[in-house]
């Protein structure tokens, strides 16, 4: 019997590298990784799956000497595990690259690219071919509900995958989309974001351009109508049939809002009813995600009304307005906030369903973008639909938060876990939503809630 290859991933309990990981072990390659924070979820589903999971990067690491090292963008040179694959000539590849030509190349790629609703989104899609009986493949930035696991090789020949703009790795500058060559692509919004990597909402459009230069002419391309700067990347180029979508305006694909909140809508293609669309989800933008995914569906053959019947049984992604405890008057959400646009979107469609009552969130601004202080005016507006901010200002933030304080009365900073835990006691016994908003582990907070409430 053969011994399967054995490739070895830096990084690997990352959702992306964490995904690499299911499908490189479904596709019948020895997997093993290492990690600095080996932690659930991810931990979790890779034991599962049978993975080895090692703490910290070290050269020992490398002992049993893999056939192939995966490395993923957060490591640099200078690490040491890094620096051993080089002495030791170890071949090594980007995640993006290794799917690429392992799996993606056989395969009709649907892609989900943008600055806001990427996961939410390409889990949509994914549900929605599952429900037809596609068994696609995936990869998403986050655990869908429906599913229960980030990624899996599929048993067709479609993959459907979150097209992230961030870089590919220290020797690949590249964004990880362009990597993907879809014949579907999604393009749900775009906004100035990881300022850690580009210096200016220009060069994030240079690489949306770049994605589009790889989307073949009998693709398809869809993108909100009212997006700007999308318009911009188009007009660089574009040699891809588009197709637009809308709310209550005109446009090939249109939703016909029937509440206020996005939990009922009307779905509309070339000016003929499709179906409504009724399910638990709120907020204009995930109308905008369905739509998309509805009509990313149509281009492989899903009819718009087969994909609105499962989208009725859609359970949205862990850490998306996930509700952690309901009990009486205390609602506790998690949701996974990483700028802005998002923070403002989701706590508008929270208003929308809780029109008097009261609305907390609780934030840490843990993105590189919001950790540098790229948004302070625009951040502060976008809690505006909460009675009460609290934002959590750690030692290591490179700005003071109380800056936000110029532009809305509403802000509060705290500098530990522990004021955080005593104003959340204090407004708990108020009643209201409280909305938990970090894409990090917010120092464990979560778990002191939890034992709060309790």
């Amino acid at each position: 019997m053969t011994t399967p290859l054995h490739i070895h991933i830096l990084g690997i309990c990352g959702t992306f590298m964490g995904g690499i990981a299911v499908i490189a072990k479904q596709s019948g390659f020895r997997v093993s990784g290492s990690d600095q924070q080996v932690y659930p979820p991810m931990s979790t589903q890779l034991q599962e799956q049978g993975i080895t999971l090692m703490e910290g990067y070290k050269a020992e690491n490398l002992t049993d000497k893999p056939d192939l090292v995966i490395i993923g963008n957060a490591l640099s040179r200078g690490n040491p595990e890094v620096e051993a694959v080089l002495n030791l000539g170890i071949p090594y590849c980007s995640g993006p690259q290794w799917l690429a030509e392992q799996v993606l190349q056989k395969k009709w790629v649907l892609a989900v690219a943008g600055t806001h609703g990427k996961t939410t989104t390409t889990s949509m899609l994914s549900w929605i071919l599952e429900y037809q009986g596609f068994k696609p493949g995936f990869l998403i930035g986050g655990i869908p509900l429906n599913f229960g696991l980030s990624a899996r090789l599929g048993e067709s020949d479609f993959f459907v995958i979150e097209a992230d703009e961030y870089d590919t790795a220290f020797f690949d500058k590249r964004s990880k989309f362009v990597h993907y060559r879809p014949r579907t692509a999604i393009l749900n919004n775009l906004e100035f974001d990881h300022a850690d990597i580009f210096p200016d909402l220009d060069a994030i459009k240079r690489q949306f351009h770049h994605l589009v230069r790889t989307i073949p002419g009998e693709g398809l391309i869809i993108a909100p109508a009212c997006d700007e700067n999308l318009k911009d990347v188009l007009a660089m180029g574009c040699w891809t049939p588009v197709q637009q979508t809308a709310i209550d305006a005109a446009s090939p694909w249109q939703a016909h809002l029937n509440a206020p909140d996005g939990s009922r809508f009307t779905v509309m293609f070339d000016s003929l009813e499709q179906g409504i669309v009724e399910w638990s989800l709120t907020g204009l933008h995930n109308v905008y995600n369905a739509l998309a995914a509805i009509a990313a569906a149509r281009h492989i053959g899903i009819l718009p009304n087969d994909a609105i019947e499962a989208l009725k049984h859609f359970k949205n992604v862990k850490r998306r307005m996930e509700i952690l405890f309901k009990q009486n008057n205390i609602t506790v959400y998690d949701d996974f906030a990483h700028h802005p646009t998002a923070i403002k979107t989701t706590l508008e469609g929270l208003r929308k369903q809780v029109p008097t009552e009261r609305i907390i969130a609780i934030v840490e601004p843990r993105s590189n973008t919001m950790r540098m202080g790229i948004h302070t005016q625009t951040l502060a507006e976008s809690l505006s639909d909460a009675n009460l901010a609290i934002l959590y200002q750690p030692d290591n933030l490179a700005w003071d938060l109380s800056e936000l304080q110029k532009y809305a009365k509403n802000i509060q900073i705290c500098t530990s876990l522990d004021a955080i835990i005593k104003q959340f006691k204090q407004e708990a016994a108020k009643g209201g939503h409280f909305v938990l908003m970090s894409n990090g582990s917010f120092g464990g907070i979560y778990q002191r809630l939890q034992e709060v409430l309790a």
